[in-house]
């Protein structure tokens, strides 16, 4: 059995991704299921939070978002029985790539898949759909009436952002970052009240926003990645600067920041005291890295599938890619960052 692994470099050398054989145990744990995978979806790795919490491998398995149907069950297994269709997301300390054939995953970290949602689907869109669900209703505590602002709509984040928020009744606000994206976004149903363009020097972003909320600013903004500094390179010019987040915020505004290594110098920090705004950090690896809200977690999963199943999440198709084409498909993810693949086997 064959499964997609990384090699990370040394130092500031790019991780390599090699397929390399592997094998399952043959007596299955009291709690785990053994599940034949149909699709598997790949994002970027972040080796630095792997090290972050401790986990050093010299292969490191990848692949963790899967949709697939259960063979075996453990001893204590009360959730599932075979035959049973099922999507989740491998933790971050999990032996197997999920790639392989066939898989050892906790009951805990699965729900049932609708019979008529298919795997490619919610493998491609799980995790976006995680984040969207964390940022919108763990962090920014999002309401029927509040205004939002999301950065890079056209993006699969973003896109999952603003359907959640329409559908709670959320009036939605988002960027564009191409002539091509605003036209998708403005033909977006439920649409959205306004889409910015950022991609040309003119747009204002900040004035935008204020004729949008009656000069009140915005009670929720989520960003894609920030600007610290003035100038920027090519990859982030089309970033917001943080100063320009800020400066939209109204009264008790909530921002909501991907952005690991967020620095606010004293004024920054003087102007949301004086706003009574907050900040928080987006980090979806938190649920399965800690068990202190499994239930919680499990809850979140099961609504995404049910309203990616009804048609309220409408991700943006991925084109499958087969098995033998994953090792150059998960390359451009991890040199991309934001970019999608979804493995189909």
């Amino acid at each position: 059995m064959k499964g997609l692994y990384c090699r990370a470099g040394v130092s500031d050398a790019e991780p390599k991704f090699v397929i390399q054989e592997t094998s399952l145990p043959e007596v299955l744990g009291n709690h785990l299921v053994r599940v034949q995978v149909k699709a598997c979806g790949l994002s970027p790795l972040d080796l630095k939070l792997l090290d972050d919490v401790g986990i050093q491998r010299e292969l490191i398995p990848v692949g963790r978002e899967v949709a697939g149907v259960v063979l075996q069950v453990g001893d204590k297994v009360s959730f599932f029985q075979p035959e049973d269709e099922v999507v989740g997301i491998l933790p971050l300390d999990s032996p197997c790539s999920g790639l392989c054939d066939v898989i050892d995953i906790d009951e805990h970290l699965l729900v049932q898949k609708p019979e008529k949602l298919s795997s490619v689907c919610v493998a491609g869109a799980l995790r976006d759909g995680l984040c969207a669900y964390t940022a919108l209703h763990t962090h920014a505590r999002m309401a029927a009436g509040h205004t939002l602002l999301v950065m890079d709509g056209a993006s699969s984040f973003g896109l999952m952002c603003i359907q959640l928020a329409c559908y709670h009744g959320v009036k939605v606000l988002t960027t564009s970052h191409s002539p091509q994206q605003h036209t998708f976004l403005e033909q977006l149903r439920p649409s959205v009240a306004k889409v910015i363009p950022v991609y040309s020097d003119s747009s204002d972003l900040l004035a935008v926003v204020l004729e949008e909320t009656g000069g009140l600013g915005l009670d929720i903004v989520i960003d894609s990645g920030v600007r610290l500094q003035e100038e920027g390179s090519e990859e982030t010019k089309l970033l917001p600067h943080k100063h320009d987040i800020i400066s939209v915020l109204g009264v008790g505004g909530h921002w909501v920041t991907s952005h690991k290594d967020l620095q606010l110098d004293p004024p920054d920090c003087r102007y949301l005291h004086l706003k009574s705004a907050s900040i928080s950090f987006l980090n979806d690896e938190v649920w399965t890295a800690s068990s202190a809200q499994q239930g919680r977690y499990l809850h979140i999963l099961k609504d995404i599938v049910e309203k990616m199943s009804a048609g309220v999440l409408r991700p943006q198709p991925e084109e499958a890619v087969p098995l033998y084409e994953a090792t150059v498909a998960m390359e451009t993810v991890q040199r991309h960052q934001k970019k999608k693949a979804v493995v189909q086997l």
